[in-house]
């Protein structure tokens, strides 16, 4: 009798150690292979929201290449800009101009004198209005809430972007992104122009997202209005830019692309 129960209770003990090792495997995880989703973390609620209701950053992030194509008066403007290195090119009938990811230059293919955008700004300027809201994702920008846009009657929320010191070629610039309240989906952009002469460079400029295209999963601009403004406020419009032939790909464009040619001017 005493060695059934002996027999017993070792059978017991063995069991509850089986049943014990089998809960310790059971909460181990191997996170090596565990796809986490980390990288909207670092952002605000909001900033996060608003990235999400254009495609999520995780999925721009993995693009290398935007392309797009404004019509304009004297020929087509082309802008092609590596996104890691923000390599850019532009291209259009009367000049081009480039940045090698080191120094600007310019061409110019008209008999007269350039009269364009300094390229030291111009070189990415369309493609930071383009590429919104999703370059506020890099280094170096200071994130806050910023007083709402009333305009027609109807509200939308703004959130502000300035840089630290040191980043970009105008760091004192400062954008506000106003979005609808429920759709998170960009509206306006309230912007301080800094590298334009003889303009108040701390009066805020407007541009109204008034629609959008759908680019292998991410929202791009497919229609931009700039207005007038007083007083921190849009008044009334005063020209519409459609973007067109827009690529957005996994693929970088070589390096050779962005080169300066001989006969480029380099802008100190």
């Amino acid at each position: 009798m005493k060695q059934t129960f002996s027999l017993l209770t070792l059978a017991i003990f063995l069991l509850n150690c089986k049943n014990e090792t089998k809960k310790e495997i059971e909460v181990i995880t191997d996170y090596k292979n565990e796809k986490l989703d980390v990288t909207t973390s670092i952002y605000p609620e909001t900033l996060t929201k608003i990235f999400d209701a254009h495609g999520g950053i995780d999925l721009w992030n993995q693009m290398k290449s935007l392309e797009f194509t404004m019509s304009k008066p004297n020929g087509n403007e082309v802008t092609l800009t590596n996104l890691k290195t923000r390599e850019a090119l532009i291209t259009h009938p009367d000049f081009t101009l480039g940045h090698d990811g080191s120094q600007t230059w310019f061409v110019n293919n008209t008999d007269g004198e350039y009269k364009g955008y300094d390229p030291k700004y111009y070189y990415n300027l369309m493609f930071y209005f383009y590429a919104m809201p999703f370059v506020f994702g890099d280094d170096g920008i200071n994130i806050s809430d910023a007083e709402p846009l009333t305009f027609e009657g109807e509200t939308y929320p703004g959130i502000k972007f300035t840089y630290e010191s040191g980043v970009g070629e105008t760091p004192e610039d400062q954008y506000i992104v106003y979005y609808n309240p429920e759709t998170y989906v960009m509206e306006w952009l309230g912007y301080t122009v800094n590298f334009i002469p003889n303009i108040d460079t701390k009066e805020l400029h407007f541009r109204k997202y008034s629609k959008w295209q759908n680019v292998n999963g991410i929202l791009l601009p497919a229609e931009m209005v700039r207005y007038k403004y007083k007083n921190n406020l849009p008044t009334e419009p005063m020209g519409t830019t459609e973007f067109i032939d827009v690529k957005l790909t996994k693929q970088a464009v070589p390096k050779t692309t962005f080169k300066a040619p001989e006969n480029a001017t380099i802008v100190e």
